[in-house]
């Protein structure tokens, strides 16, 4: 069962919120005194209508009402451009700040450990990555600064009440508690909520990319009513959590904007009284329900906005979650271009409770050609995986000569160790930009030569373009052999100290992969070839072969010496070319993983 990756607590929320502040201090106190001065702006109007009431109520026909309006108009014009400068101002920061933090996001999504990725799935980390994205742009952009804009109109608008008339003060407060009362009670609720919601999205979307990403695996082994199940009860949870987050809003947002209705008649009642006493003029009291409107405005939208506030919060804390890789010492550990790989008491188990590698010890010297074979469930795929840093192990260690590999930077290590498996990605853009992407400035006839030498000549000749021709997402479609033979054309032209091969040939007919191994072994002949062998006359041309047995090495020789020893590598071998001896080998289809994390055959 997937995990989602952690969120960021509020202490973590709080550090990025004050950092925010700091580093953009002064952009972010000239979007708030625009909006000040804005809000100001719009309070002079409430003089100014009360002015011309008690003028109206009055019959005083000798008061200049061209000027007075003129007045008005100006100061409306005036909060219209005040309130225009002030968004374009607070958008622009807004965009600032989400290219930033995207980037952030996008960094710590590309350096977090392949074990970490396929424990949580990738339909968390696209989910965080495109929808929480998406979520905090529109608020960043808009909501937040909507909300200090209301913030701020509601605080200079209580300050304008209690000038004119400290009774009328009363009901905004009275309403200000009550809303407060209310927020209490939806913020206590709200955020797990919303985060059950988004936890659900993403299990649904990992599902949805399962599926769609392996059909072929889903018709053979006629999966296709369990992928239904799987997504009708993904949709249903998703479903039933934005139920609740609805049902949450249901209550929330129409008690309070009862609540927001309460100052205006309340005001109005109050300067009835007033009036009736002697104690305020009709301008007076329509000034302060002029003001009353404008204090029962921008609580009301702070309802929605708080809202729409916390569902940026929610994707705030699942991007900040993301894990913030290891800091590295600012001069890793010399490690030499061919170093010797060195295993010392690997022990690992996926869920902690199974252990999957046992208590290994492994010294390969530079430049060998080691297999691992066992059956099916062995441990082949998790040791190799180890051995080449894309797991860490729950105790022991993997060296390059002495240095510890988890001690050097992750771009040092995928220098160092480059794994070659079965599934392999062809990212959209050229074939020469697909095959170079260790070497950039690997000249075009090292390109078509690394491809020729993989057996992918003929179907680069056909492509209309040849090495310009525009591959995968949206380009000219490529079968898994032609992935698979790309792939390993970047091999070739990366040369690395170190290659681990899982079924990186599987695609390919039993003639051809033999062929492409043993001019691997040729071609790198300087580096570490370490290769999990399905096929066992892979094992027959290495070096030396590890024969892996419920995660332990229980045999290690060459062929000769492990057939003559009569142990576990002669029965597979014998079991082997017995069956295969008086039949074709047929093609493998897409593997399986079982219940251990080993890839099945």
């Amino acid at each position: 069962m997937n995990v989602t990756l952690p969120v960021a607590d509020q202490r973590g929320v709080a550090q990025y919120l004050r950092a925010v502040g700091r580093d953009r201090r002064r952009p972010l106190s000239v979007v708030l005194l625009i909006h000040a001065l804005s809000v100001v702006a719009g309070l002079g109007v409430g003089p100014i209508m009360g002015h011309l009431v008690a003028a109206a109520v009055a019959h005083d026909t000798d008061t200049a009402v061209a000027p007075v309006v003129a007045l008005g108009a100006l100061l409306l014009l005036l909060q219209t451009l005040l309130t225009r400068q002030a968004r374009l101002r607070a958008r622009a920061l807004g965009e600032d700040l989400l290219a930033e933090l995207r980037e952030e996001a996008m960094s710590r999504a590309v350096a977090l450990p392949t074990a970490a990725v396929e424990g949580a799935g990738v339909g968390d980390l696209l989910t965080r990555t495109t929808r929480d994205i998406t979520t905090l742009s529109k608020n960043l952009r808009f909501t937040f600064f909507e909300l200090v804009s209301s913030l701020l109109t509601v605080v200079i608008t209580v300050v304008a009440l209690a000038v004119l008339q400290p009774l009328y003060l009363l009901p905004c407060l009275l309403s200000l508690a009550l809303a407060g009362t209310l927020c209490r009670w939806y913020l206590r609720r709200a955020p797990q909520w919303y985060l059950a919601e988004a936890r659900a999205y993403a299990r649904l979307s990992e599902g949805l990319i399962e599926t769609s990403s392996h059909p072929r695996t889903v018709e053979s082994l006629d999966l296709a009513a369990v992928r239904e199940r799987r997504t009708a009860e993904d949709i249903d949870r998703w479903f039933r959590a934005g139920v609740r987050t609805l049902n949450l809003r249901t209550v929330w947002l129409p008690t309070l904007g009862m609540v927001c209705l309460l100052p205006l008649p309340a005001v109005l009642v109050t300067g009835f009284v007033l009036h009736q006493h002697g104690a305020a003029t009709v301008g007076a009291v329509t000034a302060a329900a002029v003001y009353a409107q404008q204090f029962a405005e921008p609580v009301n939208r702070v309802s929605y906005y708080v809202d729409d506030l916390h569902l940026a919060h929610t994707a705030l804390v699942r991007l900040l979650g993301i894990p913030v890789p290891p800091e590295q010492p600012p001069q890793p550990p010399h490690v030499p271009r061919r170093p010797a790989l060195t295993a010392r008491g690997l022990t690992f188990s996926h869920d902690g409770r199974h252990t999957v590698v046992h208590d290994v010890h492994l010294h390969v010297p530079p430049a060998e050609n080691l297999a691992l074979v066992g059956p099916s469930g062995a441990g082949k795929t998790t040791l190799a995986t180890l051995l080449a840093g894309l797991r860490e192990p729950q105790s022991g260690s993997v060296r390059l000569d002495d240095v510890r590999l988890d001690s050097l930077p992750s771009a040092t290590v995928r220098n160092l160790v480059t794994v070659v498996e079965q599934h392999q990605h062809v990212f959209a853009g050229t074939l020469r930009d697909n095959v170079a992407l260790a070497r950039p400035e690997t000249r075009d006839d090292d390109l078509r030569d690394a491809l020729h030498a993989v057996g992918a000549g003929s179907w680069l000749a056909a492509l209309p373009d040849g090495l310009a021709t525009r591959v995968g997402a949206g380009g000219a479609p490529l079968d898994a052999r032609q992935a698979q033979q790309i792939a390993l054309a970047r091999v070739l032209i990366a040369a690395p100290p170190i290659v681990v091969l899982d079924e990186a040939t599987s695609d390919l007919d039993r003639t051809m992969a033999a062929t492409l191994e043993r001019l691997l072994a040729d071609r790198l002949g300087d580096s570490t070839l370490i290769t999990v062998a399905h096929r066992l006359h892979t094992a027959r041309a290495a070096d030396r072969i590890a024969v892996l047995q419920e995660g332990r090495i229980t045999e290690l020789g060459d062929h000769h010496t492990l057939l003559a020893q009569g142990g576990e590598y002669a029965r597979l071998w014998h079991a082997h070319h017995g069956s295969a001896a008086h039949r074709p080998t047929p093609r493998t289809t897409a593997p399986s993983i079982d219940k251990k994390g080993d890839r099945k055959p």
